[in-house]
């Protein structure tokens, strides 16, 4: 006899991202190859300081050099470079890229002057520059949406938790340099620098054969990229960013972090020199803020994970700028690590935020030059800040105060990365106002809501397909609406399932009949409360999870929300807890929609032939309910779509639609009716 709902555990749905084998392959040959840029990045500049002939200021300009050309092409072809890779098929466009990026840092050790040495990392930078969007565009293609935030999460974690190995890795070749000439058999004894940038090939070269064998990767939007110019493709890319509220605060957002995060870069080594510490502690800070970083990538989704992205993105943005005003006060070491290993996590928590976002927001045809555009700004900023923040702390010089007893001295580096600080703190607050989803809630509620586990109803988990649930009081016409959304979806090509609660599958039934049979009498408010939970459980998991799996449609005539309202208001038990029942219920599963046909209570009971046992309730009852239901939707406007029930069916019909054509995930080519 087979089940009659799905037998598979819920616990099957976290699996490891990695588990799914093209991103897994993807993942491998980033990790290596951001393993050897990060070693390139050290052998690039020891070279250079090689290069210098043991002249200080020489070399100290050559170092310099190194950073400011490997982020210069950014400035001028970064945007283009977007629109480009767009209109070329992403597959071969990361194969040729990784084949030219192998073949100009094997030739850097085999010239060996600083012309060359600068000349190709130019050209490296600016074929990563057409790499990076089309590797950026194809990991939503390769990975469910649901899995979307693990897949950046790892490969973040590719990007920088592959930088204190390639330290490692550049020391011990410093140390065992020799040795390894000796058993490769170096007639001409090669440097450190030189075996780290033949490693560095080779990563690239291995990426080229990866990415060579992934068929799963898809072409894109190429061929109707092609029927565009490349102007109108770039201005739509332009116009696409204007218009969307969330990536316009993302490219604020990051603007103000790497802002922050250049005078760090730029400013390290002389605030480090101010704490009179050398290069072990030095080393020690470097590796600090990439701990931080790997450790607010790996667990910081986890750790806030009842807060919505936005919320969280400007929210850790902030706390980044306010930590490194912190950290530009301190004159003790020890405790400079921990606030920068501090800082670092929170810097994780806002780039993995920012860029699952991303990912999700932009629409597939634009996301190459989207991702394009963002990573230009970033890397602009951080020319301008490396650039200029060297120079202010120069201005401004050292300074010393006395207080009574006690003398301080702070230099020009600790005083820039304080003006840096405020500066980033203020793009984070100003990203956080812009983005915020529930703007009549504070981030203290949220925080306090959180802490009793409480938030977790309002976030959810992500899914494939798009849920709609409706909601409103007595004769509100949910019924008729429902039917009459399903019908327009059908035609618009979506798949559909229609259902409701209390009810939806026979466990359902036989609940709604004890729950809605006035033979049934009094029920305790908490063990109502408990058996609408125990429908609701049930019916996630035998229809709406399954569904949604699927990428349909799902429309559910009443969701937890009228838990809230009915068992929470209307019973007067605290809403928070009820809420709280639901989301365990239902594991956080969230609507995507929910739309509330909002009636005075009086005129929805009037329109009624009979009562069951909800509806026989007294008026004030009901009343509580409609409140409750506003309230809500007071809280979570983006979630919530409050609509007059009084107007006619055809009224309420055409704003329904209106609200729900607007919802990203829907078929192409759906219209208004």
């Amino acid at each position: 006899m087979s089940l009659p709902y799905p037998s598979a555990p819920a616990q099957a749905q976290s699996r490891s991202v990695l588990a799914i084998p093209a991103f897994r392959k993807l993942w491998q040959a980033m990790a290596f190859s951001s393993f050897g840029d990060w070693l390139g990045l050290l052998a690039s500049t020891a070279l250079a300081q090689q290069l210098a002939g043991g002249d200080y200021a020489k070399a100290n300009f050559a170092i310099a050099g190194v950073f400011i050309v490997r982020l210069l092409p950014a400035v001028i072809l970064g945007p283009f470079a977007g629109v480009i890779a767009d209109r070329f098929d992403r597959r071969k466009l990361m194969i040729t890229c990784d084949i030219l990026r192998f073949s100009l840092y094997l030739s850097i050790p085999i010239v060996g002057n600083y012309f060359w040495l600068y000349t190709a990392t130019i050209l490296v930078e600016i074929v990563t520059l057409f790499w990076s969007p089309a590797k950026e565009a194809s990991i939503p293609n390769l990975v469910p949406k649901n899995k979307l935030e693990s897949a950046n999460q790892v490969s973040l974690l590719a990007t920088y938790g592959t930088a204190p190995i390639a330290a490692l890795v550049f020391s011990i070749l410093a140390v065992f340099s020799g040795v390894v000439n000796s058993i490769l058999g170096n007639t001409t004894p090669a440097s450190a620098a030189d075996l780290a940038l033949y490693i560095n090939s080779i990563s690239f070269a291995f990426c080229a054969y990866t990415v060579w064998r992934l068929k799963e990767i898809p072409a894109g939007p190429a061929a109707n990229v092609k029927q565009l110019s490349f102007t109108r493709s770039l201005l739509d890319g332009f116009v696409f960013i204007k218009g969307s509220k969330v990536i316009r605060g993302l490219v604020f957002g990051m603007l103000g972090a790497f802002f922050a995060a250049g005078a760090v870069i730029g400013l390290a080594r002389t605030f480090v020199d101010e704490l009179q510490a050398g290069e072990a502690a030095y080393g020690v800070l470097f590796g600090s803020v990439f701990l931080g970083l790997a450790t607010g990538i790996s667990f910081g989704p986890k750790v806030f994970s009842q807060f919505t992205r936005r919320r969280l993105f400007g929210a850790s943005l902030a706390i980044s700028g306010i930590l490194l005003v912190i950290l530009s006060l301190v004159l003790n070491l020890v405790l400079a690590i921990f606030i920068t290993i501090i800082l670092g996590i929170f810097s994780g928590v806002a780039w993995v935020s920012g860029f699952t976002m991303l990912g999700m927001e932009v629409d597939d045809e634009i996301r190459g030059r989207t991702f394009a555009f963002v990573q230009s700004l970033i890397r602009v900023s951080l020319v301008l800040v490396l650039a200029i923040s060297p120079l202010v702390a120069a201005a401004i010089g050292e300074h010393t105060y006395t207080f009574r007893t006690t003398t301080v001295t702070y230099n020009g580096a600790a005083f820039t990365m304080f003006f840096a600080g405020l500066i980033a703190t203020t793009f984070g607050v100003l990203t956080y106002l812009h983005m915020r989803d529930r703007p009549t809630v504070s981030l203290w509620s949220d925080i306090k809501s959180a802490l009793r586990g409480e938030l977790g109803a309002m976030t959810g988990q992500i899914s494939n397909g798009v849920f709609i649930s409706f909601e409103g009081g007595e004769g509100s016409g949910k019924s008729t609406q429902t039917k009459l959304l399903k019908e327009w979806l059908e035609k618009n090509g979506e798949k559909v399932l229609l259902t409701r609660e209390p009810g939806g599958t026979p466990l359902g039934d036989q609940l709604r009949e004890i729950l809605l049979d006035n033979k049934t009498g009094a029920i305790s408010p908490r063990a109502e409360a408990l058996m609408y939970a125990a429908d609701r459980a049930n019916h996630v998991f035998a229809k709406i999870k399954p569904a949604l799996d699927q990428g349909e449609v799902v429309i559910t005539d009443r969701y937890f929300d009228s838990s809230i309202a009915y068992q929470g208001a209307g019973r007067v038990l605290l809403p928070s807890e009820v809420a709280r029942i639901s989301r365990w219920a239902t594991e956080s599963l969230t609507p995507t929609l929910t739309i509330i046909m909002d009636l005075p209570a009086e005129i929805g009971l009037s329109r009624l032939q009979s009562t069951d046992r909800l509806e026989s309730e007294p008026l004030a009852f009901h009343e509580r309910v409609r409140q409750e239901y506003l309230s809500l939707a007071n809280t979570d406007p983006e979630r919530f779509a409050v609509i007059d029930a009084s107007l006619s069916i055809e009224q309420i019909h055409e704003l329904i639609v209106e609200r729900v054509g607007a919802i990203k995930g829907l078929k192409k080519n759906q219209k208004t009716t």
